[in-house]
């Protein structure tokens, strides 16, 4: 038990990593996401460039909904690890 606490060295110092690449994650979506308007304004309604374009935006408009889930499962992570942490120590 002790070797698995020495090699997870995963802790709170570790969230401003994670929460700069979620923010990261959101703009890329956000600018994507402006870029594949842009350039569907600029096509033929019904051709298959514009259709291409809209399943495009579709795609990428699910990435940013499945962030909340993300960052759950991270801060779950982090609490799990800290719960485990505190009890390993206590025993010592």
């Amino acid at each position: 038990m002790k070797k698995l606490i020495k090699k997870c060295k995963f802790g709170l110092g570790d969230l401003q990593g994670l929460i700069i690449t979620l923010v990261i994650i959101a703009i890329i979506a956000a600018v994507g996401l402006t870029i594949l308007a842009d350039q569907k304004a600029d096509m033929t309604a019904g051709s298959a460039e514009a259709n291409a374009t809209d399943d495009a935006i579709e795609a990428v408009a699910k990435i940013p909904s499945k962030l909340p889930m993300i960052v759950g499962v991270i801060l779950g992570v982090i609490i799990i690890g800290i719960v485990v942490a505190y009890f390993a120590n206590k025993r010592r």
